[in-house]
C-alpha cells in the first residue's frame, strides 16, 4: 500500500512540473512571435510583404513565404505591425485589405461589423486601398517569386479578414525614382 502511494504521489509530483514548464514554453513562444516580426521587419525592405491573416489562411509550399501561427487577436496584431513599420525609418507599407470584406454580412460571419469598425479605427489615417482577394494573392505570389514574405496567421474565424502589408523604402518615393530616371534618361541621351 505504502508503494502505491508513493508511486502516486511521484506521479502527482511529475505531472505538476511538467504543467509548469509547458506553461513557461507559451509564454515564451507569445513572446518570441513579436520579437521574430521586429527582426523580420529590420531585414526586409522593399517589395516584401507581412500578411495579417485569419486561421483559414492557407500555408503556402513556396519557402519564400514564411508562415508562422500565433495566439493572439488579429486586431492587436495589425496594430502592432503597422506600429513597427511606422518605426522603422528604411520602410513604409501599402496596406491592402480584401475587397469582399465590405460585402460580407454579419449574418454569414458573425463578428464581422465590429471587425470592419475595429479595422477602421486601427488603420485610422493610413492609406489603405481594397481589391478583390485573388489579385492580392496574384500580386502576392509574384512577389514571392523574387522577394521573401512573412504571413501572420491569427486565430480569427471571419472570412477576407487579412490584411496586406506591401513594403516600399522609406526613404525613396516614385516621385523621386521618376524624376532620377528623367535625369538619367535624358543623360544618356547626351552620351556619343
Amino acid at each position: 500500500m505504502n508503494r502505491l502511494a508513493t508511486f502516486l504521489i511521484m506521479i502527482f509530483i511529475i505531472s505538476c512540473q511538467t504543467t509548469e514548464k509547458e506553461s513557461s514554453e507559451v509564454v515564451k513562444e507569445e513572446f518570441n512571435w513579436k520579437t521574430d516580426v521586429e527582426n523580420t521587419i529590420k531585414q526586409y525592405g522593399h517589395r516584401n510583404w507581412i500578411v495579417i491573416a485569419d486561421s483559414a489562411y492557407p500555408v503556402q509550399s513556396n519557402p519564400a513565404i514564411k508562415t508562422i501561427t500565433i495566439n493572439e487577436s488579429q486586431i492587436e496584431t495589425v496594430e502592432f505591425v503597422s506600429k513597427l513599420i511606422d518605426k522603422a525609418p528604411h520602410v513604409h507599407a501599402n496596406i491592402f485589405i480584401d475587397k469582399e470584406m465590405g460585402y460580407v454580412q454579419e449574418n454569414d460571419a458573425p463578428g464581422i461589423e465590429k471587425y470592419r469598425s475595429n479595422l477602421l479605427d486601427v488603420l485610422k489615417g493610413k492609406h489603405t486601398e481594397t481589391m478583390l482577394h485573388e489579385v492580392i494573392i496574384r500580386e502576392l505570389d509574384a512577389s514571392a517569386k523574387l522577394f521573401d514574405i512573412l504571413i501572420i496567421k491569427t486565430d480569427l474565424a471571419i472570412p477576407y479578414t487579412s490584411v496586406f502589408f506591401q513594403l516600399e523604402c522609406g526613404y525613396w518615393n516614385a516621385e523621386a525614382e521618376n524624376n532620377m530616371r528623367q535625369l538619367l534618361e535624358k543623360a544618356s541621351s547626351n552620351e556619343p
